[in-house]
């Protein structure tokens, strides 16, 4: 696991997964069953609905009765789930991709139904069941890719060999982590972490943080440990958070302020584009104007150079 993530998120969401996999699996096994073994409906109580049935495609030859519905759902949300569900269990990534994959397919299936048939409870609810299970399945998704993020150590690092320079960061996930080590290892640069005493790990911490960055706030930090007066250059390493610096870093500009005097800004993003408006508050905070600017996008562990 990411040494940043203290608690997996991936396992009670992908437990979660699981529960929504055998919940519509075993539903339309049940009700397969019953179309195949009874195929005039009469098991379910579904005798007089047949005629809507006849808007469909093909419908003389495969819908004079439910035989071919009931094959249909035991392929289509019965067995597909229960394979999804399984592959959970063994905790494959495939598992991941389909249990989220069949909550769309579940989706399109209950489509079908809101096309034939006057509104009702049943086919709502099973469409709000299908969403959730697909929303359930990408952020067991993200969160597997974020917890096999790895950040790997070079034995024979330069970090630390220029005492000149200095490569300061945040990082709540390792991602910026990674970008700053980079950049040290490239300049020969001290690495100083910036440590925030709010809660910012697991989900709660980034929703926490995410009220720090919508309000433009700075986040209380652990002291500074490092003199800043003897460096010569600091490149700045930050998140975006909201659409600009993060919170301990704001707050590590603002302690700076007047001690820093030649400097660069790496900004880490999930989107595109460059963020000038952080780069311009950083000079505003720090009362210097940066050498640089660099902007790098990130999903998941997969880095861009804008």
């Amino acid at each position: 696991m990411n040494s940043h993530i203290k608690k997996s998120r991936y396992n009670p969401t992908r437990k979660w997964l699981i529960f929504w996999c055998l919940f519509i699996g075993i539903g339309a096994v049940g009700g397969a069953a019953c179309m195949i073994i009874r195929p005039d409906g009469s098991l379910m109580n579904m005798q007089d609905m047949l005629p809507y049935f006849q808007q469909l495609p093909f419908a003389d030859i495969l819908f004079k009765d439910y035989l071919f519905s009931g094959v249909a759902l035991l392929v289509v949300n019965g067995l597909s789930n229960l394979t999804a569900a399984y592959l959970l269990i063994r905790n494959r990534k495939t598992g991941v991709i389909l249990g989220g994959l069949f909550g769309v397919t579940l989706m399109l299936w209950i489509c079908i139904q809101f096309y034939m048939f006057p509104f009702n409870f049943m086919s709502t609810a099973y469409f709000v069941f299908g969403l959730i299970q697909a929303v359930t399945g990408y952020m067991a998704w993200v969160f597997l890719k974020q917890e096999a993020f790895v950040i790997k150590e070079n034995n024979n690092s330069a970090i630390g060999s220029n005492q000149k320079e200095l490569v300061v960061y945040f990082s709540r996930m390792g991602y910026t982590k990674k970008v700053a080590m980079e950049a040290a290892e490239k300049l020969g640069a001290d690495l100083y972490e910036v440590h925030a005493t709010e809660h910012t790990e697991d989900t709660s911490g980034f929703w926490w943080c995410g009220r720090y960055g919508m309000h433009r706030w700075a986040m209380p930090i652990e002291e500074i440990s490092v003199d800043l007066s003897k460096y010569k250059h600091v490149t700045i390493c930050s998140p975006i958070w909201v659409f600009s610096i993060c919170g301990p870093i704001r707050s590590f500009c603002q302690k700076a302020a007047g001690v820093i005097k030649n400097a660069d800004l790496i900004l880490v993003h999930h989107n595109g584009g460059k963020y000038k408006k952080a780069a311009e508050e950083v000079e505003m905070i720090l009362g210097i104007k940066l050498n640089s600017t660099h902007d790098i996008k990130c999903r998941e562990g997969a880095f861009t150079i804008q």
